[in-house]
């Protein structure tokens, strides 16, 4: 961007929701009066996670989109430090199997322990929820996010929460009378935030609190035989519920965003008058809606449906998946497979018009944010589509095979100026191999369609090779009207990309004939005559 331009006007106009949270977070800290973060130095963004489940996508789209804000707000108020913490609950217990991991039978045994003191399924790490959270931490710093990782059951067993603990017990009854009115007949008269360990068999309890005593930091509860238990709630020997426990962390962190899905606005309500009984204030939040399958369910980590980060980045680079979290946060997305590939090309167009484009517009364009206003050169030279077309065209596994013909199209394209198009080539055929080799379908031609077809080979035998892709491309729109008019070339298209390739839509012949070679697509329509 020219450095004459006013950026500080832009950044204050500009409609891009990471600027428009930005300002709405400035504004938020002014009304607090703690316009740079308060006593603490400097403004916090947290997001939370909890690790009862595989970290699924919405989980990273949370960092994600958080630090785009933050992002956005260190441009908006250089002058003020920023943290960003991903606060695993890991000390949790876990309440219901996942269905998508190993050894179940182990975990339905440990059901009711902290995450942290269930065995890892997987036999990776020491627990369950110290793989969960390395799953997740894997994810992140793929991206280069930079982010604080925060663990509840060090938080809790360090001592670091036992003044925010004691900060409950003091108003235990005040937070009592909050969540009650929101709960089950049955719950509400067991309710307590405390949830104490049992120190026998390690599981988070749930039940009645008939004591507490704020002088001596304890609480006294009975057990389901009848016995009556003091324990202090400090240092890992209670767990706060986690309504409860998000307020108090709000409060003792100073927390000053935090974002959180729309099945938790209730929570947010509630939470935000425990923050207030505690004598803190929540921080701004923003409400985004969830990522849904396919079939509009909505994505669980237990369940493990829809697409999950590893078979996104399996198939895609990762700016794709950075472009479709940062779209319009606050709607509901459909995530599947299929959609990947339109994700890849996306992302592509924008980052080719971002040269072109006057700062004001360069500041709406996503790949703005994916990459902090440094907004490398065209990364894709080749469609992802063709990519894709020509690993079912060469039913290869070797990147290099595909590279030969690319190289034939554009000799000054190469693997050693252009690492990122190997990586492109291999998402390229793991999508074909996983995604459209199973359900390819071919079109048998009839007999007339033959002749059409051999109308093509005479055609394509005309080209000397030095044609350009347009001028080939013109020639297929030619024999498009003679055979099928006008009026129905998406139909002649259409024809083609189902007989020689097996798809319903495909590549531009043009482009496709000159990076496969014309002797080579002689070679697929006679196949397909014969």
């Amino acid at each position: 961007m020219p450095m004459s331009i006013d950026m500080t006007e832009l950044y204050e106009n500009t409609p891009a929701w990471p600027f428009e949270q930005a300002r709405a977070l400035r504004s938020s800290l002014l009304q607090k009066g703690k316009p740079t973060g308060g006593a603490k130095g400097y403004v916090l963004f947290e997001t939370g996670y909890g690790p009862s489940g595989l970290p699924h996508i919405g989980t990273f789209g949370e960092v994600f989109r958080t630090s785009m804000v933050r992002q956005a707000f260190e441009k908006l108020c250089p002058h003020i430090p920023t943290r960003l913490i991903c606060f695993s609950d890991d000390m949790d217990a876990l309440r219901k199997v996942p269905d998508n991991v190993p050894n179940k039978e182990m975990l339905t045994k440990n059901l009711g322990k902290p995450l942290t003191q269930i065995p890892d399924p997987f036999g990776e790490y020491k627990s369950f929820g110290e793989h969960n959270n390395a799953m997740l931490q894997r994810f992140l710093d793929a991206f280069g996010f930079p982010y604080e990782f925060a663990s509840a059951t060090s938080y809790y067993t360090s001592g670091r929460f036992n003044a925010a603990l004691h900060n409950v017990l003091a108003h235990h009854q005040k937070i009592v009378d909050i969540v009650t009115p929101t709960l089950g007949e049955e719950r509400a008269g067991t309710y307590s935030p405390f949830l104490p360990v049992c120190p026998e068999t390690g599981r988070v309890l749930q039940v009645p609190v008939i004591k507490t005593d704020v002088n001596a930091g304890t609480i006294t509860y009975r057990r389901n035989d009848g016995r009556e238990v003091e324990t202090t709630v400090t240092n890992g020997n209670c767990k706060l519920q986690w309504k409860a426990d998000w307020a108090m962390r709000w409060v003792a962190l100073d927390v000053d965003y935090e974002m959180s899905g729309k099945d938790l606005i209730d929570s947010v309500v509630i939470g935000s008058k425990i923050a207030h009984t505690l004598g803190g204030t929540p921080p701004l939040n923003l409400t985004y809606e969830h990522f849904v399958d396919e079939n509009g369910a909505k994505i669980s980590k237990s369940k493990g449906n829809g697409v999950t980060i590893e078979e996104f980045l399996k198939y895609a680079p990762n700016e794709a998946l950075s472009h479709f979290m940062y779209r319009t946060p606050t709607r509901a997305k459909k995530l599947y497979r299929s959609m990947i590939p339109v994700e890849v090309e996306t992302y592509a167009d924008l980052v080719r018009a971002y040269p072109t484009q006057t700062p004001a517009e360069q500041l709406e364009n996503p790949a703005y944010h994916i990459h902090n206003g440094n907004v490398p050169a065209d990364p894709l030279p080749f469609a992802y589509g063709m990519l894709i077309n020509l690993a079912s065209v060469t039913a290869t596994d070797d990147a290099n095979v595909i590279w030969r013909y690319l190289q034939r199209f554009n000799p000054s394209v190469t693997p050693a100026n252009h690492p990122k198009v190997t990586a492109l080539i291999k998402n390229a055929m793991a999508y074909y191999t996983d995604t459209i080799k199973p359900t390819q379908t071919f079109h048998t031609p009839t007999d007339a369609e033959k002749d059409i077809l051999r109308d093509v080979v005479a055609f394509l035998k005309t080209l000397s090779g030095t044609e350009d892709a347009e001028a080939v491309q013109t020639g297929f729109y030619e024999l498009g009207k003679k055979h099928y008019g006008k009026e129905r070339l998406r139909d002649w298209f259409g024809f083609l990309y189902k007989t020689l390739l097996g798809f319903p839509n495909g590549p531009r012949l043009g482009t496709f004939v000159k990076i496969y070679g014309e002797a080579e697509t002689i070679t697929l329509v006679q196949k397909a005559i014969g």
